[in-house]
């Protein structure tokens, strides 16, 4: 008879996935966390010039808080039922669990903001989105995906009609739905919730919802270049989240240019679905890689999924770093220093404490709202 195996040590323990956790959703998140620590202080490339490798590091403009967004929808689905969200009254009690979570997201962003730093800080339109996905929960993948396509073609829309709303407006106040326009992203945060209820565990969804992404995202890119290239100096010129025409551009062009440019963080209505498709893509490559492969493809996922565990923690913390600098950081050694002192930081907490201390906090204050009996 063979002897029962000994539980592993509490270090150990962290390395395992945690019943029904995705572990590539987790590498997803600490992708996009990355991602937005290099847009902050990474000193990346304006522009991308796809001849010139020295400018790839641009394609973390947008695309990171896009799928930090998308990442929200997925994990707003994965925790009220997946891909069969309960009745009355348990979604009640989904439905105040995520106001209160909402809530707390929006003060550590206020917080954040308060530092100072000179970083657009997403949390406030993130905890925004929580709540308005709430009346949505029960709804089907299908509906989901239509809410979403209106969203974005409205996006570049109400993009510009707030923009008189901020006429001399400074940091603080461009941070609260203009950088991160509201409508714009709640898009993608719908698009999340709507993977999430087609299902992320099944191989054959996850190649599904890749092929899906990678063909929204290819088809919105060549179509958005050819109908409307970006002019040069656009990034320099446009704000983040605002659509831009330049100056003396004709009706057509000027159109085009608001409603279809290429251009990241445009609010375009091809921005949307273009970074949209991207996101999903990079979701369902991250879950088809890394989850149900076993003991091995965790161990070699954990530095990443350690990271993406504990979002709110990660991102709360490099804005603090930043604040208690001298001077603001900006170069690809200083990028890399926050990246490996995140994923150390994270990795040894995940190993010995379980979940992040934020993450810990907020679970804290939706247990105020009693489980089912």
């Amino acid at each position: 008879m063979t002897a029962a195996r000994p539980a592993p040590p509490a270090a150990m323990r962290g390395v395992l996935v945690a019943p029904g956790r995705l572990q590539g959703v987790d590498v997803a998140r600490a992708l996009a966390l990355l991602g937005m620590m290099a847009a902050h202080v990474g000193g990346i490339a304006d522009e991308v010039d796809w001849s010139d490798p020295a400018t790839w590091s641009a394609v973390a403009h947008g695309r990171p808080s896009t799928l930090f967004a998308v990442l929200a929808g997925v994990s707003i689905g994965l925790t009220s039922g997946r891909t069969d969200p309960p009745g009355p009254p348990a979604i009640g009690r989904i439905r105040a669990r995520l106001a209160i979570r909402a809530v707390a997201v929006v003060a550590v962003g206020l917080l954040l903001m308060a530092l100072g730093t000179p970083v657009y800080v997403i949390l406030p339109t993130y905890g925004v989105l929580f709540l308005l996905v709430l009346p949505v929960l029960r709804w089907r993948p299908v509906g989901l995906l239509v809410a979403a396509a209106v969203c974005a073609l409205l996006s570049p829309v109400v993009a510009l009609a707030v923009v008189p709303l901020y006429a001399g407006a400074g940091m603080w106040e461009v941070q609260l739905g203009l950088v991160y326009p509201v409508v714009t992203f709640l898009a993608y945060v719908l698009v999340g919730l709507a993977v999430a209820r087609v299902g992320l565990e099944a191989r054959r969804a996850q190649v599904a919802l890749l092929a899906s992404g990678v063909l929204v995202g290819v088809v919105a890119y060549v179509l958005g270049n050819v109908l409307a290239p970006v002019p040069p100096g656009a990034v320099f010129e446009a704000f983040p989240g605002v659509p831009w025409a330049p100056d003396g551009s004709g009706g057509a062009s000027a159109l085009a240019q608001l409603l279809l440019s290429p251009r990241d963080h445009s609010s375009s209505v091809v921005d949307v679905v273009g970074t949209a498709g991207v996101a999903v893509a990079v979701v369902a490559l991250c879950t088809l890689v890394f989850d149900g492969r076993g003991r091995a493809a965790a161990r070699i996922a954990f530095p990443l999924a350690a990271v993406g565990s504990m979002p709110l923690t990660v991102y709360a913390g490099h804005l603090v770093v930043i604040a208690l600098l001298p001077e603001y950081p900006q170069s690809g050694t200083v990028w890399a220093w926050f990246a490996i002192g995140s994923v150390v930081v994270a990795m040894l907490w995940r190993a010995f404490l379980g979940s992040g201390p934020l993450e810990r906090l907020v679970a804290r204050l939706t247990r105020l709202v009693p489980a089912a009996r």
